[in-house]
């Protein structure tokens, strides 16, 4: 499967010039996100996607969104790709209100109120994560699913810190990185 952080957002911005809290929550995209989000879609191209998974914060449900747009295949919303809940951006818009804004998406499974309180350690992280690929290793498709997701499940998965807008390859029957693993 291929993951891919979200395109760039307000508070990914401003925290990166001054790792202060900006206290914004469930940001979308900035001009530069959409950029990334579109940059994205043109590598992705050529790579035979037919799923996208997607965490239902606004900055994934949009950069998917513009992956969908330029692949020609469906989103689903999964709640288990979401971001650690460490920050004000961490907070979540509330399902109907999702609902509303991107009505060709399926919000049912979500509870209203679907994200988790700010203080989420790594070791939850991780356990979402593992869940997701488990899940993901039983399909048949696993090769043609992105998922576009956050920093912390990118880490969570490979041990690595990535810029938004950035694409990994992860073999979801394959072993953890020894660095994914200590998260």
């Amino acid at each position: 499967m291929i993951l891919l952080r979200h395109g760039q957002t307000l508070w990914n911005l401003h925290f990166g010039q001054t790792r202060i809290d900006p206290g914004l929550p469930d940001p979308g995209l900035t001009a530069e996100g959409r950029r990334q989000a579109k940059s994205a879609a043109e590598a992705l191209a050529e790579r035979g996607i037919s799923l996208l998974f997607a965490s239902p914060y606004r900055r994934t449900l949009e950069t998917a969104s513009v992956l969908a747009e330029r692949l020609g295949v469906p989103i689903a919303v999964e709640p288990l790709l979401r971001e650690r809940a460490g920050f004000s951006c961490d907070i979540g818009t509330r399902a109907g209100m999702l609902a509303r804004a991107w009505p060709a998406l399926d919000f049912s499974a979500l509870d209203e109120r679907w994200w988790c309180e700010l203080g989420e350690t790594d070791e939850d992280v991780l356990a979402r994560a593992r869940a997701f690929r488990a899940a993901i290793a039983e399909r048949a498709d696993r090769d043609s699913i992105c998922a576009v997701t956050h920093w912390g499940v990118v880490r969570a998965l490979t041990g690595e810190t990535v810029d938004n807008g950035a694409i990994r390859e992860h073999d979801p029957s394959g072993p953890l990185p020894v660095a994914a693993a200590a998260c």
